[in-house]
């Protein structure tokens, strides 16, 4: 379970996020895709190995109205249709794909990159070499290590989207006792407005890229099919798995930056949270951390607490 999972199952059928998230990618793929056709793919079912795009041009310029109108609908259809699957293309990217192919690689790979990480974020023992440069270059390390990585070996991910959103997971609300994942439903609805702009457009840039990722690099499969035997051209092929791994870098970056988002609105609304529940404003940062643990474990493990509600203001 993570944060990913935790917003409203209708937000996918939202019209501005249906256009950006789920419609933008599948139109460009259909494009790709119906042009590839246009101009004389498959190749395997035609004789000679060379495409037109001439000809592809000549069919797009002579379609009619209630084509263009059928083409749109069918692409809206497919848009909508895949929406629920958000979450399932997003959990993917992360690492979560099915048993089979294995997640050890991955690991491996990832802890490698984080082995080569964390040298850079000590200090030297030496005094006279901590100078602004050095120390500069280890804070930007360690922000980076922070932003990108979970700190428990235990939560490390196969792939880098999966590792930026369990840093976050591990990270927001840590340091006043709060467990992001049990609490984050529960502290949304008493975001800020601009705090949930942020929160939200964060968010649909990552749902974005990640879907483009997926959607292009599910075209680029498609394209290889359509091209086998077609000699160079299959080299078409390369524009969407080019835009599938660009994608998938975006996704990382935009992952980054709503854990930024997140971890921003626990620092600055976890006390609207208690004045929703009705409990009383903790004296001390010490009260604060022993009172939002026992909030985190009756939400989590169904651990009873006994309140004075009349000492909330």
């Amino acid at each position: 379970m993570d944060l990913s999972s935790l917003s409203d199952p209708l937000d996918s059928l939202r019209t501005g996020r249906l256009l950006i998230v789920g419609y933008l990618p599948t139109a460009a793929a259909a494009i790709f895709v119906l042009i590839l056709v246009w101009a004389g793919a498959p190749m395997w079912l035609r004789h000679g190995d060379h495409l037109s795009f001439k000809h592809a041009w000549t069919v797009a310029a002579d379609l009619g109205a209630g084509e263009i109108v059928l083409l749109v609908v069918g692409v809206t259809l497919v848009a909508v249709v895949l929406a629920p699957l958000q979450l399932s293309m997003i959990r993917m990217l992360e690492g979560g794909w099915p048993r089979a192919l294995g997640s050890g690689a991955g690991l491996a790979v990832q802890r490698w990159r984080r082995g080569r990480l964390e040298p850079r974020t000590i200090l030297p023992d030496n005094r006279d070499a901590l100078t602004p440069v050095v120390v500069t270059e280890a804070g930007r390390a360690g922000a980076r290590l922070r932003r990108r990585y979970p700190m428990p070996e235990h939560l490390m991910r196969p792939t880098a989207l999966g590792n930026a959103l369990a840093a976050m997971e591990d990270s927001a609300g840590r340091d006043y006792g709060l467990d992001a994942v049990i609490v984050w439903p529960r502290l949304y609805p008493v975001l800020g407005d601009k705090v949930r702009a942020m929160v939200d457009d964060r968010r649909d840039m990552m749902d974005a890229a990640g879907r483009m990722a997926v959607t292009a690099g599910l075209t680029t499969a498609v394209s290889i099919g359509l091209l086998v035997g077609a000699r160079w051209w299959i080299l078409l092929a390369l524009i969407p798995a080019g835009l599938a791994v660009v994608s998938y870098a975006g996704a990382v970056s935009a992952a980054v930056a709503y854990g930024e988002a997140v971890r921003s609105a626990f620092d600055l609304h976890r006390a609207d949270l208690l004045i929703a529940l009705r409990l009383p404003a903790p004296r001390n940062s010490g009260q604060e951390y022993r009172l939002n643990q026992e909030l985190c474990a009756m939400w989590r493990q169904g651990v009873p607490m006994d309140v004075d509600y009349r000492e909330a203001k």
